[in-house]
């Protein structure tokens, strides 16, 4: 066994055996979730394409932005009503009932992917859409939401690379799945067909959400509750509302807050340049795709594999570099290294400017993000009020990233009508401005964030004051 292999597990096993069973959970959780969360979301665009046509992707993200905006209003409601583990079990089990209602839809001759027609007026396909769109804010990032409130900032930077870890094993599996399955079915046609195969992996994707309930009891039958108070100071200002009668805050308790905390905003605009840069490498992932299949399946493989490489590296990553950088730099330190990695791998892109480079800067990217970043930028959650942990989370992570999806999506317009001779120096100088500006962000929200856990401060406390 290699050393960093036994340094690994003697910080695992150096934990409390209670707050292991919790890393564990957690881990088991997220696994599961990022598992089925992986194969819908590559679905989700060949079949689109397939249904729809890939014109139409931009068009669909506008859309989507605004279809969530009721669900953000109920689930807000719900936040009020549920406790923290009770929300995210129902947030899976509706989610993997549907996914089991669209696995069936597929087989359908005239709305599933049988019908090799694509048109606008399909409706199954952005249905299909706005279904996977759905998966970020109200079962990925309710995932976060409840992590973040039993978690103290210590321990997210101790556990989270572990949590992450599940995670990209859990993309492993069901990317590797999918790809292994659309490779044999492209080598022997006889063995799966094209729908089969898509209804397989949605299968198996739903029963995995479905699994998730039981490993959250699980966790609340084995974790002491007062390990599951997270950062104390957020915990005692809960106390305070529920004796005050304070709880119950409405639905847009989240969006006020959003507005009213420059901190909130902040978080937001970490999702917004990320969401922004990756609607347009994915878009240009898309077309590599496309061109390369013959059929939907082809696509689908293609993606697969791709994210199948990213989990991997991501895998590597979150094992033997989150932790490490997040310890020894700092919160705010990595924060700021988020945009510095990101733009060398859109240098190197702007560089090389083939398939293969970009391929390579998509791996990479969405690698670190998924290991490194998106717990870094996560843990900023934990020194604030519930409203902005869940209710002011789902409105980002929806309307927000969505909102940032749609901006992307117009930059792919506004590139795709502008003549291949514009398309370097176009991308180029719009990537150098938001690298700068997602510098910025980075550094005034880890100071923000370095102030509030060094004070024991509670931001968003002041509403119950």
């Amino acid at each position: 066994m290699s050393i960093k292999s036994k340094g690994f597990l003697r910080e695992l096993f150096e934990i409390d055996v209670h707050e292991r069973w919790k890393i564990f959970f957690l881990s088991v959780t997220f696994f599961l979730i990022i598992g089925a969360y992986t194969v819908t979301r590559d679905l989700k665009s060949a079949i689109f394409m397939s249904v729809v046509g890939r014109t139409y992707v931009p068009w669909a993200k506008y859309a989507s932005m605004f279809i969530l905006v009721p669900l953000i209003l109920f689930y807000s409601a719900l936040v009020d009503h549920m406790r923290r583990y009770q929300l995210l079990a129902l947030c899976c089990f509706v989610f993997g009932i549907a996914s089991l209602i669209f696995t069936f839809l597929l087989g359908h001759p005239e709305i599933g992917i049988s019908n090799t027609q694509p048109s606008p007026w399909r409706m199954f396909g952005w249905f299909f859409y706005f279904f996977v769109e759905g998966y970020t804010p109200f079962v990925v990032s309710v995932f976060w939401a409840f992590a973040n409130s039993i978690s103290s900032p210590e321990s997210a930077k101790k556990n989270y690379g572990f949590i992450v870890s599940g995670s990209k094993i859990g993309g492993m599996f069901s990317a590797g799945l999918a790809w292994l399955m659309f490779s044999i079915s492209s080598k022997n046609s006889s063995i799966f067909s094209d729908v089969m195969m898509h209804q397989v992996i949605m299968g198996v994707s739903s029963l995995m959400l479905l699994c998730v309930p039981f490993v959250l009891w699980m966790l609340m039958r084995k974790v002491p509750g007062h390990l599951l108070h997270g950062y104390e100071a957020a915990y005692q200002v809960e106390k305070h509302k529920d004796k005050t009668g304070h709880a119950d805050t409405g639905m847009f308790a989240g969006l006020k807050m959003f507005f009213k905390y420059p901190y909130v905003l902040g978080i937001f605009g970490m999702v917004f340049f990320y969401e922004v840069t990756s609607t347009i490498l994915s878009y240009l992932r898309l077309g590599i795709a496309e061109a390369n299949a013959q059929s939907v399946s082809d696509v689908s493989k293609i993606l697969f594999e791709i994210m199948f490489k990213t989990h991997a590296i991501g895998l590597l990553i979150s094992l033997f570099g989150t932790r490490m950088l997040h310890e020894k730099l700092g919160t705010r330190n990595c924060l700021m290294l988020i945009p510095l990695l990101t733009g060398a791998f859109l240098l190197y892109l702007m560089i090389e400017t083939t398939p293969e480079a970009l391929v390579n800067a998509f791996v990479a990217f969405k690698a670190i993000h998924y290991a490194f970043s998106w717990p870094v930028r996560e843990s900023l959650y934990i020194p604030t009020v519930k409203e902005i942990k869940f209710k002011s989370k789902s409105w980002i992570d929806a309307f927000g990233s969505k909102f940032a999806r749609g901006a992307g999506s117009t930059f792919n317009i506004v590139a795709s009508v502008s003549g291949s001779a514009l398309l370097l120096p176009l991308h180029s100088f719009f990537f150098a401005g938001l690298i700068v500006f997602w510098f910025i962000t980075s550094f005034l929200l880890g100071r923000r964030f370095d102030r509030a856990v060094v004070r024991n401060e509670v931001i968003g406390s002041e509403e119950y004051s």
